[in-house]
């Protein structure tokens, strides 16, 4: 066959999407059936732990707070087993930034001069079959050295090219989380889970070069919230390192803890990785986010203030991190901090200087609290961050020696709001709205992290914007000024930011603003606003809604 059709099946994968230049490339028969073997294999355990998931979150609702596992006391209480050690590549993470896999992005992450790249599929890119396939040809590319990018015509053309491999950062690929389906790829009838396609693809294209070249595929696993999922990861990698030949415990997984369920299993899910295992993550966005999902209907106990006041130093957000580190390095693995999501200004060099010392100060507590390296958005930070480790480690690659043997394990400090200071606020509601319409306007237009008021915002800060609104209503919480929260009110302001937007040929704020009063405002509460936003505007065929994660809004927990 010369070229796909709008519909090809080929070895039992039926492609539905329009064809983009070059995905023969990657969509070949032989990478094809790999991924629905991984799909075959996986399929039915995965829609089981999505219910769970489902079910789990309903059990909150009710009262039951999440706790240390009883059934697993003896993986914690054993002092004995410890991770893989650090793979090659993945001995000096201090810094590492986070960008998606477009072109001009994976060029400027490669020669940004940090220690890895995560390269994301996932919360900061628009998942359209474009993107996703783009980005894993500019990956496969970058791996050849033949992703030189050009940009403008005449005296502002500039030219970017890669650095030699050795001079790059190490990639670490982030595939999408196990809830969200591929619904322009399916095997037997049924889509892929998104994660296991953009896994599948990217390693069995690049595994071979990426170990020959003396690194290794290596990965972030996004939003897993117990041990279980984090076995069934595991089970993918034993498989497409026995399928491919490749030896087993080549694969290495970082995960983000971004979910309050899986703050509880810390040392669980870095036992079922183990022999894959490379650390965990302080997702710290999309973990606040979780305790809101959870803990949404639960009152005034978990009503959390303006987002800008959720900082690392209020003592819930310190429990986790305090915790996270203990038990990374108690176990050998790597412990790496949160994002440094500012973005310079060109046009305002006050807020530049400012933004550059918050995010020293903050990269700094990480390192003084024995995390291992930390994120950055922008190539202009990479030095900054570099600078507050390397006052901390010195020559050092790591300080995976720094056990915090002080830190008592606490599972009632990971959810005591109680102590988190802050207020609610009316510029708090209006700045939750502008980013959430702003942020969902760029991703219908293919551009899943953007740049707002001098911060990169990308699917996690939408939302918490998005959910935090929905609570506060919910809650009727009471802003700083003595205002209740009220739907009526906050359509009000709705109604004014929403004027207050520019307006250009081709942008989607009519489809942002009707998509963010649906998952902000709504009787009911999407899990996720991506999937809607996908389902609608995004998937090229509409495919059954099987999905738990996908389709099932939680009226039960319904706001009056």
């Amino acid at each position: 066959m010369n070229s796909f059709s709008t519909e090809t099946t080929i070895n039992g994968v039926t492609i539905t999407a329009q064809p983009i230049a070059r995905q023969r490339e990657i969509l070949t028969p032989d990478a094809l059936e790999f991924v629905a073997r991984l799909h075959r294999a996986t399929a039915e355990r995965r829609q089981e732990l999505l219910e769970a998931r489902h079910a789990r979150r309903a059990e909150i609702a009710r009262g039951g707070d999440p706790r240390f596992l009883r059934e697993t006391e003896d993986i914690r209480n054993d002092p004995n087993w410890r991770v893989a050690p650090p793979a090659p590549g993945l001995t000096d993470r201090r810094v590492e930034i986070t960008g998606p896999v477009d072109r001009k992005s994976t060029v400027n992450a490669l020669n940004s001069g940090a220690n890895v790249w995560l390269a994301d599929m996932e919360d900061s890119l628009t998942p359209s079959w474009r993107n996703l396939i783009q980005g894993q040809i500019n990956l496969l590319d970058a791996l050849r050295g033949g992703i030189d990018f050009t940009m403008g015509e005449g005296p502002t053309r500039k030219e970017y090219r890669l650095k030699p491999f050795e001079e790059r950062p190490t990639t670490v690929l982030r595939p999408r989380g196990l809830h969200l389906p591929e619904k322009n790829m399916l095997v037997d009838g049924r889509p892929v889970a998104g994660g296991i396609m953009d896994f599948g693809l990217y390693f069995f294209h690049n595994a071979a070069r990426l170990i020959a070249l003396g690194h290794g595929p290596y990965f972030y696993l996004p939003k897993i919230e117990n041990r279980l999922e984090a076995r069934l990861w595991n089970d993918v990698f034993v498989l497409a390192q026995d399928l491919l030949g490749i030896p087993q415990g080549t694969i290495r997984a970082t995960v983000l803890i971004e979910t309050i369920t899986a703050a509880f299993e810390m040392e669980e899910i870095l036992w079922e990785l183990r022999d894959h295992a490379a650390g965990l993550n302080a997702g710290r966005w999309d973990y606040i986010f979780s305790i809101i999902k959870n803990f949404r209907t639960r009152g005034p106990r978990f009503v959390l203030p303006d987002r800008d006041q959720v900082t690392m130093a209020q003592p819930f957000m310190r429990a986790y991190t305090e915790q996270l580190v203990r038990a990374c390095h108690r176990r050998g693995a790597m412990a790496i901090g949160g994002p440094a999501a500012f973005v310079p200004s060109r046009r305002d060099p006050a807020a530049n200087a400012e933004a550059l010392l918050a995010t020293r100060a903050d990269k700094l507590r990480d390192a003084e609290d024995g995390f291992d390296g930390a994120w950055v958005a922008h190539p202009e930070f990479v030095s900054v961050v570099r600078d507050a480790f390397d006052s901390v480690l010195g020559e050092k690659p790591n300080q995976l020696d720094r056990l915090r043997e002080d830190v008592i394990p606490d599972d009632r400090a990971l959810i005591d709001l109680s102590t988190c200071r802050g207020t609610i606020t009316e510029e708090g509601i209006r700045n939750n709205i502008e980013v959430g319409i702003r942020y969902i306007e760029t991703w219908l237009r293919g551009n899943g992290a953007v740049a707002i008021q001098g911060l990169m915002e990308d699917a996690a800060t939408a939302e918490i914007s998005r959910s935090q609104i929905w609570q506060w209503i919910y809650a009727r919480a009471i802003t700083d000024q003595g205002e209740i929260v009220s739907r009526e009110w906050v359509e009000e302001l709705l109604d004014e930011e929403f004027h207050k937007l520019e307006r250009f040929d081709g942008d989607r704020f009519r489809d942002a603003r009707e998509l963010f009063g649906e998952v902000a405002l709504g009787a009911e509460f999407p899990t996720f606003l991506t999937m809607p936003a996908y389902a609608r505007y995004l998937c090229e065929t509409a495919g059954k809604e099987d999905e738990y994660e996908a389709g099932l809004p939680e009226r039960q927990f319904a706001a009056v």
